[in-house]
């Protein structure tokens, strides 16, 4: 029988039980993949812990690459044989195979390894979405990106290098400082050495930035606000440290009129064109080569509990993919 990753309850890493599942055939509007890859992301943490809750028992993983087996009544953009790699709801991507829903799955390019697109998916559409959708940057704005070595991170690093934009990222070490900077981050500021909100100050003339983009969540919303310039846009898209703490809107006026929003990939590519024209993006990037994939992790799927510990105590970079 394959295997898969349950919880049955919510809480730590130990948690994830390592069992046999049965995998039927898929009904309409689904497809049967086999994964050859699968991602693991931060927003696996909040399923797992129930900050993002669901029925138990559950899966988890939001991603993988791998092959279409078969295919359910009425799907019609794919066929048993196909390569695809996805990125979506609901989740269950932690399996050697799976049925799901054939809408959020897309066809992988040749040139793409199974590897970078498990790898890819829920980072890079996540960047498309923040840099060309929730705040488009045109080339020459100067951002504000926390966590500026992650999956998220590298890829943001490179994409705004590539839209001409200079980009301050924040790390929490020198050797992740020099890791985006190597990926292109223009300016890195270590936040156990340095005030990054004063550094932000100072390397803009006082000015601040017109976005920032935080997903870190408690620990650094109200500094995130107070590197914006008058009008300026926080785009909170993680929790990694906790969920923002409720706060007043006199905040945000106080400081300049200033916009906060609480963005979703899942949002942005409920549509299928939307999707299929955020992944053609994505794609065009890495082909092209003004993206690299940085897997730097690779665990088993049965040490999905290691891959776990690592990713919250902040010792992975890049990406990281669980291999069936």
């Amino acid at each position: 029988m394959p295997k898969a990753i349950r919880i049955f309850k919510t809480g730590g890493p130990e948690v994830m039980e390592y069992v046999d599942v049965e995998v039927g055939e898929p009904g309409p509007g689904e497809a049967r993949v086999r994964h050859a890859a699968c991602g693991l992301n931060y927003i696996d943490v909040y399923f797992r812990t129930g900050l993002y809750p669901q029925p138990l028992p559950a899966g988890l993983g939001m991603e993988g690459a791998g092959v279409v087996e078969a295919v359910g009544a009425g799907v019609t953009l794919l066929k048993p044989g196909d390569r695809v790699a996805y990125a979506g709801r609901p989740p269950g991507a932690y399996a050697e195979l799976r049925t799901m829903p054939a809408s959020v799955l897309v066809k992988l390019p040749d040139a793409i390894s199974f590897d970078t697109g498990a790898a890819m998916m829920l980072q890079g559409l996540t960047v498309q979405y923040l840099l060309r959708r929730t705040f488009p940057l045109r080339g020459g704005e100067t951002i504000l990106f926390h966590a500026a070595a992650g999956g998220v991170g590298l890829i943001a690093c490179q994409w705004a290098k590539a839209l001409g934009v200079t980009m301050i990222g924040t790390v929490g070490s020198d050797e992740k400082g020099a890791l985006a900077k190597a990926n292109g981050c223009t300016h890195v500021i270590n936040y156990n050495k340095e005030n990054f909100v004063e550094r932000v100050r100072d390397i803009t003339n006082g000015k601040g930035v017109p976005v920032v983009y935080d997903s870190i969540g408690k620990d650094t919303f109200i500094g995130s606000l107070d590197c914006l310039s008058p009008l300026g846009m926080l785009v909170s898209f993680g929790s990694a440290s906790g969920p923002v703490p409720p706060f007043s809107l006199n905040e945000l006026a106080s400081r300049g009129s200033l916009f906060v929003t609480r963005p979703t990939l899942f949002s942005y590519i409920a549509k299928r064109e939307d999707l299929d024209t955020m992944a053609a993006d994505l794609f065009r990037m890495v082909v092209s080569g003004k993206i690299g994939i940085d897997i730097n992790q690779r665990y088993a799927l049965k040490d999905v509990g290691q891959a776990h510990i690592d990713l919250e105590t902040r010792k992975t970079t890049g990406s990281s993919i669980l291999i069936p």
